[in-house]
Formats: C-alpha cells, structure tokens, sequence
C-alpha cells in the first residue's frame, strides 16, 4: 500500500518527490525504538539476559572444526542451507577470536554444532569429544538461544539468523512435542516470508547467492514444516501454490560466489545439491496436484473436479517418470547421498501414490474392491521397502538422522489392515516377509519400553492371530516369522517401568507420528476397521500401573 501511495503521489507531481515519500522503514524503527525488546516470546527470557558467559559454551578451535567436518559429512549434504565455500573462511577466523563474531555468526555456529551432535551416534559422540550426546547438545542448544537472543532473532532480516533457527529447531525435533514445534516453525516461516524468501520478485534483487541460498532456506523450512505439521495431526498450508519460490539451481556451492553477478548455469544432473533439489521438485510438484489441494486448499481447486470423481490415471505417474529419467538414472547407488536420494525420492512417491489412492477413491464403491485394496498394498510395501534400503545401508550411517524424522508408519496401517482382511493371500506373504525386514531395521533404535513400540507390536501380532486363526482352521503347518518371535520374547522380557530416555546408539528414536495415520488427515480411511484394534493389548505392559490410563492420540481416536 506504501508503495502504491508514493507510485500515486509521484505520478501528480512534477518534481522530485522522494522526500515527501513515506517508506517502510519509518515505521519497523518506530516500532524498534518503541519496544526495545520481545524476544523473549519464544525462548523466556531477553536477549540482554544471559544465563552464563556464551563463550564459555563454545567448544575448543580444534572442536569447532570437528563439528564443521561432521556437519559437512552428515547434514550439509541434505539440507545445503550453508554455502560451504563462504562460510568457512568465516569459521576459520571466527575460531580464533570468539569474542569478536557476530551474534548472527556466533548463532549459525551453535546451530552447526546441534546439528552435528544429532547426527552422530553415541559411540561416535564420545569417541569424537569424550562427552555424551546428552551433555553436549543440550549445552549447544542453549548457546543457540542465547546467541539467537542477542541476534534480536524474531525482527532481524539476517540470512545466518534464520538458518540458525531451522538448524536448532531440527535438532530439538526429537525431544519436542510436534503441536509445539509446528507452532515454533510458524515463527520461522513467518520470518522467511518478511525476508522475501517466498517471493521471487524480492530474491531477484538480492545478489544471485543470496537468491539461491535464500530458495534453499525456504524450501527447507517448508518440507520440515510440512512434516511436523503430519505429526502434530494439523492442517498446515504452507505447501500451498500461494508463493512462487523458485525450486532451488541444480549446481554446486562452488559454481557460485558471493562477487558474481549473475546466477550460474545449471551444470549436469549430478550435484551436491542432489538431495534437497529432489526434495523440492516433488514437494514443489505435489503442491499442485489435486489431491494435496483436495485435503488442504478445496478453494484452491478447479470447481470441476470433486473427490468423489475416479480420473483415470495418476498424476503421479508421468511425474515419477521424469525424476526417474531427469534424476535418479544418474545417480551412483555406491555413492551415499545419491543413495539416499534415490530410496528417499522413490519411497516419498510411493507415499503420494498411497494418498492419492485415498483421495480418488474415497467414498468410491471402488473404494473396496480388491484390485484397488490390492493397489493400495503395493504402494505400503514399497514404503517399507524404500524405508528398510535407507534404514539399513551402511551408506545412510551419517543421515539416519533425516529417515528417523519420516518412519512410514501409514504404511504399516495400511498393510496390517489388509492382512487381517486377506491373511493367506500371496500377497500378504510377501508383506509379512517386508515387513519382518522393516521391523529388524527399526528395532535397532527404537527400545521395547518405548509407547511406540507397544503401539505398533500390538497392531503386528494382532494380524499375525488372524493369519494364525485362518491356516488353523484349514489345516495348512504356518512358520512364524522372525518379528512375530521377537515381539512375544521382548514382551516376556519386559519389565514395566516409565519409558526414560528410549533411544540407543542414534540419540533419536524415528519419529513414527500417531497423527502419520490420516496422513492427510481429512483421508477416508473408514475402509481401515479400528474398532477391530485392541488398543491396549500389551501397551506399555499389561501389569504397567499407569496402563489403565494409556489413552490414545487424538489421531488414533
């Protein structure tokens, strides 16, 4: 409107108006001599509140660089939110002189260090440090704060302020509750958006660095945002066409510098940005699709189309095709983010496909016929499938961190369901079979105490007595699988006890999310029986004296 204004007031005059012209900026320094400070909205207490000496919370020089390294190794790679080449001249001289950085600087560093404490395991955190993952990320954590504090965070338009948000709100992931990240991350997004992030018309006059990191930053923030906002079982829109941020250049850091004019070519199919730029393109194409708007923005769909409707064909199909041909036919599945991108893409569509599925069919006669039942199935299997390639990989040791935040719980819903309703079909040979090798990968770090675990055995073994009850009745010898054993020995094992800290070796348990279930939350999934589900067959314990009290999720009511 200001702009509108002065446009108006200079077009009916002849002169030089600009000193008549009202701008911005007038008004964010009223406010900021007005209110001196409110940071303390977000983390309790004011940026000139310090607990203790922030330098004193900052690792060694020679640890700083060991984080820097295990950061490039284990989340530069996936998320590509730092510019490598930029930034590390600016850590080096940082490093010698703390006391002379600046709170935004100092703010990207903690946030660098929480990232790299999340990503590794236990073993390798006191191997590295000699200190235990709970005694250094919580201490990098409050670093973060307070240096966010003293950046004046919640008003400040600095590119390093933000991407220290996104880096300490990923790492607090898997200690937060999802409703209360999500209402942090509206922060963060709303702060990307003042900066422009969302808006190529303001990117473009930024320097093409800048531009490009600032796409890099948003899409990051949107995909985190749109996968927290499952968890927390919300109706997020920021995945939404209502901004036109660009998907981020296929090129590397080092085909762009911070004294270049113009934004680079893209140079080939393989770069280090890989990873993020498959990301983006499928989150950029499902933004558009009937079903994502379906469940999120009706208003925002053609009229013409209705969820009742059965087109034919996927919209996901040509899609699939091309970042097959575009992308993942060049990728080397020895090389370890090519790997991860190739199971993360493939399984992400295989996921689309399962809610697409729903959003065709849903209130369908067809909805439960056996072809498309049969349909749904193979997209669940190929979820484990994707999920078990990425969970066990050798390659993935350094990014498990990122499959954790994505366990493909709908999956197991949907294949479970399907088992109780067929359980001597082929098919549901071969789902327990991908399902026994899911399980043994998730076991690894998720503990038998954990709420999780009793949630999802209790769902396996109650498909397993189905098949069980069906080859009695025909007289058919059944060989019980290896995950079946497994659960029924852990739960004679199973001392009842408050679940602590659940986590081994990796330091986070996969976020698995109750409110996962709906996925798209308003999906019909009434084809799925849960008043079948006995809810409370060894959940957490049946002798646990908090056991009568156990409720469920509000997703799972």
């Amino acid at each position: 409107m200001l702009h509108t204004m002065n446009q108006e007031f200079r077009d009916r005059t002849d002169g030089d108006s600009s000193d008549d012209e009202v701008r911005g900026v007038v008004f964010k320094r009223a406010w900021d001599q007005e209110i001196a400070d409110d940071a303390h909205l977000l983390f309790g207490f004011g940026w000139h509140q310090t607990i203790v000496d922030i330098h004193t919370l900052h690792p060694q020089p020679f640890q700083i660089f060991q984080l820097w390294q295990v950061y490039l190794d284990n989340v530069d790679p996936l998320l590509k939110i730092t510019h490598t080449h930029s930034l590390q001249k600016r850590l080096i001289a940082a490093a010698t002189n703390l006391m002379t950085i600046t709170p935004e600087l100092e703010a990207l560093m903690f946030g660098i260090y929480c990232m790299a404490i999340s990503s590794l395991t236990e073993n390798e955190c006191r191997a590295m440090f000699a200190s235990s993952k709970v005694d250094l990320l919580p201490r990098f954590q409050l670093g973060c704060q307070q240096a966010l504090l003293n950046s004046r965070f919640m008003r400040s338009t600095n590119r390093d302020c933000l991407t220290a948000l996104c880096l300490y709100l990923i790492s607090v992931r898997p200690t937060t509750a999802p409703q209360s990240l999500s209402s942090i991350l509206g922060t963060a997004i709303r702060i990307a958006q003042r900066m422009g992030l969302h808006s190529e018309a303001t990117l473009a006059k930024a320097s093409p660095l800048e531009a490009e990191m600032g796409r890099r930053l948003w899409w990051s923030l949107i995909l985190f945002d749109t996968r927290i906002g499952e968890m927390a079982d919300l109706h997020a829109t920021a995945l939404l066409p209502t901004w036109d941020c660009r998907v981020p250049l296929t090129i590397n850091d080092s085909d762009i510098r911070e004294e270049m004019k113009e934004s680079p070519q893209v140079q080939g199919k393989l770069t280090d940005v890989i990873f993020a730029v498959c990301r983006s393109e499928l989150a950029d194409f499902v933004r558009y699709t009937k079903f994502h708007l379906g469940f999120f923005g009706p208003g925002l769909r053609p009229s013409a189309t209705t969820g009742q409707e059965v087109p034919q064909g996927s919209e996901i199909d040509t899609f699939h095709k091309m970042m097959e041909e575009k992308y993942l036919k060049f990728c080397d599945p020895e090389n370890a983010i090519h790997f991860m991108t190739i199971w993360t893409t493939r399984g992400n569509i295989a996921k689309y496909r399962l809610v697409e599925h729903h959003f065709r069919y849903s209130g369908s006669s067809l909805h439960h016929a056996e072809t498309q039942r049969d349909a749904a199935l193979s997209y669940a299997l190929r979820m484990l499938e994707c999920n078990t390639k990425l969970m066990t990989s050798p390659l993935t040791k350094g990014f498990i961190w990122m499959v954790h935040c994505y366990f493909p719980f709908i999956a197991y819903i949907q294949i479970i369901q399907h088992l109780k309703w067929r359980p001597k079909s082929a098919q549901a040979t071969d789902a327990w079979k991908i399902m026994n090798d899911n399980y043994h990968a998730l076991i690894e770090v998720l503990s038998v105490t954990d709420s999780f675990f009793g949630l999802l055995t209790n769902m396996i073994l109650q498909a397993w007595e189905v098949r069980e009850s069906a080859y009695k009745q025909s007289g058919y010898p059944l060989e019980t699988p290896l995950l079946v054993s497994s659960i029924r020995q852990s739960r004679e094992l199973l001392i009842p006890e408050e679940c602590g800290n659940s986590i081994k070796q990796s330091g986070s348990a996969p976020e698995i999310g109750y409110s996962d279930v709906p996925a798209y939350y308003d999906i019909d999934m009434d084809h799925l029986d849960w008043s079948a589900m006995d809810w409370d067959l060894g959940y957490k314990g049946a002798n646990d004296p908090k056991h009568d009290e156990q409720q469920l999720p509000n997703a799972l009511q």
